[in-house]
């Protein structure tokens, strides 16, 4: 990925409650030309105000940040959690309250963050595979026990593409959804969770999908999906 013209940067505020780690995440995102840190945080209350202040294009949050409001957070800048591997109702419930999304530590790099703000900023949810993974679990297991997911929680499931995006493949609505989890690192059944739909549907779906980014594997259509195979359209731009 080539980074973001100085001018397009994208204005980051951290906020972390451990000085070392707000230390080391700053450092590796101040080395990379697509964004710009204007504010870091050690609570939620200068969280608060440096949002309030510089509205920035997204706040990265430490789950664990003391005095943290997300809901009041998240009417002024986009939410993207930031925290180590945790229980699924962790991250099911800052999603509900109105995290724009969830990534573990380890699972992504400085280009692949600017990639998130990037996505929350067009309305969608990053997750990162290990996250996306336990919800289409927790999903999966809620499902079998005959439990409904209710409505507020149905921002878990990665949104689906806007139409220009599609358009560029001719992917319909549900095939857009399939080729995002499918991107996100997600196996068949859970996919087949998520979307509560039979594998045997999910691979119908595959199939077409396959067809219409002339593709013959999942990689390849990832790649294409992403906009990073060489002489693609960008889907995201």
């Amino acid at each position: 990925m080539t980074g973001t013209p100085a001018h397009e940067a994208l204005r980051i505020v951290v906020a972390h409650h451990d000085p070392a780690a707000r230390s080391r995440l700053t450092a590796l995102l101040s080395g990379h030309t697509g964004l710009r840190i204007v504010a870091e945080a050690s609570d939620g209350h200068e969280t608060q105000e440096a949002t309030r202040r510089h509205r920035p294009d997204a706040t990265l949050l430490d789950a664990h940040l003391p005095n943290a409001d997300v809901p009041q957070l998240s009417t002024q800048s986009p939410v993207l959690m930031l925290t180590y591997p945790e229980e699924p109702e962790t991250a099911r419930e800052a999603l509900r309250r109105g995290a724009c999304g969830y990534l573990l530590h380890g699972e992504f790099t400085a280009d692949e963050l600017v990639a998130a703000v990037r996505e929350v900023k067009r309305g969608r949810t990053p997750l990162t595979p290990s996250i996306a993974a336990m919800l289409a679990q927790a999903n999966a297991q809620r499902s079998a026990r005959g439990r409904t997911l209710p409505e507020p929680l149905s921002r878990m499931q990665p949104p689906m593409a806007q139409s220009s995006y599609r358009s560029r493949f001719r992917l319909s609505r549900r095939e857009a959804e399939i080729m995002d989890l499918i991107a996100s690192g997600m196996n068949n059944q859970q996919i087949a969770a998520t979307c509560f739909i039979t594998e045997k549907t999910v691979k119908n779906h595959i199939n077409r999908i396959f067809a219409k980014l002339h593709s013959t594997n999942r990689a390849e259509a990832a790649a294409k999906w992403r906009g990073t195979t060489p002489g693609s359209p960008s889907g995201r731009s």
